[in-house]
């Protein structure tokens, strides 16, 4: 069974270390010594989670910004690192096909005009009487059929980007400008400029990007061991060296499905106020998330616990005079308590109170066997 499996790694963990892991007083040094006992209980864990974390751009804060038809670039408006407003002229494109397209927009709109006056005489004089049903049933077909042209055409010109008044305006001139305007998105920042002028794009072409930092995301890690203790949208702070004195706030958007199986942990993110745009996108930092109030374990007081590099461990108490040394994996500490993950069960009695002398007995046997 499992407990032979145990036993056996308990003696081999003997044999690697000639540590002794325990200590046995006299009772004339147990006379000298202020002990005192705790029963290890398990209770309700309070306090923040620490996640390292880095600042990376919110994605439905980012825009990338292309042509929509071939063309050659007639004037550049933005450079690289400015401030943008949503709506902002960035490029004009100039090219045939614009040109063509507003050509076949404003004739599929004339059309559409001259077929819409036709039906409705046809439909007042069949009111009056004094027209004819035959002439009135083709008017309406000759309308309908010009509608659906038009709406055909004002579909094509939105989808490069085109607005009405663009074109309307080009209506009153002889020649049609086959010029498309390119604006912004997003309100934010030209992270990027691609283009120059008299330089031909394609549709494809991503000409800018544009970044909106007064939101970002702080992407972090938390233990699999920790999984458990956060629940739902907390609210949480990043602080981050480039500005030691300063929390920003923000809350959990989403906590991962799936643990890495390198670091075992789970992927945590938060989204956060970037106020006065100090944060940038790769900036490394911590995130403090508060701890859900439903998380019990086993918790110890941080005094009865002796930490000595990358171990911790405490002394259980077999009798009086006798005393263990064991190892223990610790979890979240709060309010003078440390939360033991792994080496405790509830009921088990431990030291709280002269840790450091057995501490020093330990040392001085361990040595003493070594001379």
């Amino acid at each position: 069974g499992d407990n032979k499996t145990e036993e056996k790694t308990n003696e081999n963990a003997k044999e690697e270390s000639h540590e002794v892991s325990e200590v046995v007083l006299s009772s004339e040094a147990r006379s000298k010594i202020d002990l005192a006992f705790d029963v290890v209980k398990e209770g309700t864990i309070s306090g923040t989670l620490k996640a390292p974390a880095k600042v990376i751009t919110n994605q439905d804060y980012e825009a990338q910004v292309s042509s929509l038809v071939q063309g050659r670039v007639h004037k550049v408006y933005v450079k690289e690192g400015e401030y943008v407003k949503e709506g902002q002229v960035l490029m004009h494109v100039e090219g045939l096909e614009i040109g063509e397209i507003k050509a076949v927009y404003l004739q599929a709109k004339a059309t559409l005009d001259f077929t819409k006056a036709a039906y409705e005489r046809q439909q007042t004089l069949l009111e009056q009487n004094v027209g004819s049903q035959k002439a009135f049933l083709e008017a309406k077909a000759e309308y309908e059929k010009a509608l659906a042209e038009y709406n055909a055409e004002d579909k094509r010109i939105h989808s490069i980007g085109l607005e009405h008044s663009d074109i309307e305006t080009d209506a009153d001139t002889e020649h049609i400008a086959g010029v498309l305007t390119i604006k912004a998105p997003i309100n934010g920042i030209v992270t990027e400029r691609n283009v120059v002028i008299g330089q031909l794009v394609e549709a494809n072409t991503t000409a800018f990007k544009i970044m909106n930092i007064s939101n970002l995301w702080a992407e972090g890690q938390i233990y699999e061991k920790d999984l458990t203790k956060v629940s739902g949208k907390p609210k949480v702070e990043f602080t981050t060296s480039a500005y030691p004195n300063e929390k920003f706030k923000g809350e959990v958007i989403l906590i991962g499905q799936t643990i890495d199986e390198h670091s075992r942990t789970i992927k945590v993110r938060a989204s956060l106020q970037n106020t006065n745009s100090k944060l940038k996108p790769n900036m490394f930092g911590e995130l403090f998330i508060p701890i859900n109030s439903n998380s019990k374990g086993i918790i110890i007081p941080t005094d009865a616990m002796v930490k000595e590099g990358n171990e911790s461990y405490v002394f259980v108490v077999e009798n009086d005079s006798t005393f263990t040394r064991r190892n223990v994996e610790t979890g979240i500490e709060f309010a003078g308590m440390r939360e033991v993950v792994n080496g405790l069960k509830k009921g088990e009695k431990i030291v709280s109170k002269g840790v450091f002398f057995l501490k020093s007995e330990l040392l001085k046997e361990t040595f003493g066997e070594e001379e």
